[in-house]
């Protein structure tokens, strides 16, 4: 028998709705929300990573969001962290929590006893810098020949997550793969999760919308201020979805269309990488949603989430 109440929570890909779902979910189960989204910690980031609206903010209580500045060194092991310190403050008030994102490795992180090893900035500088004079692929073979077991889980692509395996085992002299052997594992008891899940080709569409509203509502304007705040050395900044291709297109090197048609590339690539994670999770029950994303699901997810 569990020895806490499940983590309750609203899952699944980016622009499936599940943001605006989860408010009308928490304020049917009196509950505040958590967020689980691994760019939404960042100030100032907000029409890139459709951070909740000042209205639903207003509605129901988040938290993890605006933690950090976009240069700041942020980790997951920093969110766990930072997480558990708000579901305690929540259970202190007596109230309930709702976790709502699409960052698999934080649902985890909050979900489960998983173990993070701490950081070496200097480790990581030099391993950031190697991949600045070689390349990420260059690094990411290093990665491949020293630990193939977690260079299958890694996009060859993603620079920051190559460099943390690389910077835990120079750290821990263990491999990266050893610490990950716990997300194997799905203890029953411990969550109660919904998942949006849409068809492939209804997922596109409404990627290819949202991209678009982005650059039309505002994105151009919030990476303006970025760059002007020093976001460019940053590589959270550099990786984020959107505001590179803005990033580009300011800097003259492509096109307006280049950039909305790169930023619904690489946003349909995450879509595609969160429903790999979280169709391994055997506790997850999934809801299929429509044209109209999850708002026709409020009322069986609430039910499932209440009643189990």
């Amino acid at each position: 028998m569990p020895t806490r109440p499940p983590l309750l929570a609203v899952v699944g890909p980016t622009a499936s709705g599940k943001t605006a779902a989860g408010v009308v979910v928490a304020e049917g189960l009196g509950a505040e929300i958590v967020s689980v989204d691994s760019m939404s910690v960042y100030r100032g980031m907000d029409v890139g990573t459709a951070k909740p609206s000042a209205q639903d903010r207003a509605r129901v209580a988040h938290h993890l969001l605006d933690v950090a500045d976009p240069n700041e060194e942020f980790s997951v092991a920093r969110y766990q962290q930072l997480a558990r310190a708000a579901l305690a403050e929540i259970a202190a008030r007596g109230r309930g929590a709702l976790a709502v994102g699409g960052t698999g490795l934080y649902f985890r992180a909050i979900a489960d006893e998983l173990e993070f090893p701490a950081t070496d900035p200097a480790t990581r500088r030099a391993l950031e810098d190697e991949a600045e004079r070689e390349g990420p692929d260059a690094l990411y073979r290093r990665l491949e020949a020293h630990d193939p077991r977690a260079a299958t889980k890694i996009e060859p692509a993603n620079v920051r997550r190559t460099v943390r395996a690389l910077e835990v085992a120079t750290v821990t002299g263990r491999p990266f793969s050893a610490f990950a052997e716990a997300w194997d594992r799905y203890p029953q008891g411990r969550v109660r999760a919904a998942g949006v899940a849409m068809p492939t080709e209804v997922l596109r569409e409404r990627i290819h919308a949202r991209v678009r509203a982005q650059y039309e509502g505002g994105m151009l304007d919030e990476t303006r201020r970025l760059l002007d705040r020093g976001m460019g050395p940053s590589l959270t900044a550099r990786q984020a979805i959107g505001y590179a291709e803005a990033t580009w297109y300011l800097e003259g090197s492509i096109t307006l269309e280049d950039a909305i048609a790169g930023t619904a590339k690489r946003t349909r690539a995450l879509a595609r990488r969160q429903m790999a994670w979280f169709r391994r999770d055997p506790r997850i029950r999934w809801f299929e949603a429509g044209v109209d994303g999850a708002s026709k699901l409020v009322d069986q997810m609430t039910e499932y989430l209440r009643d189990g």
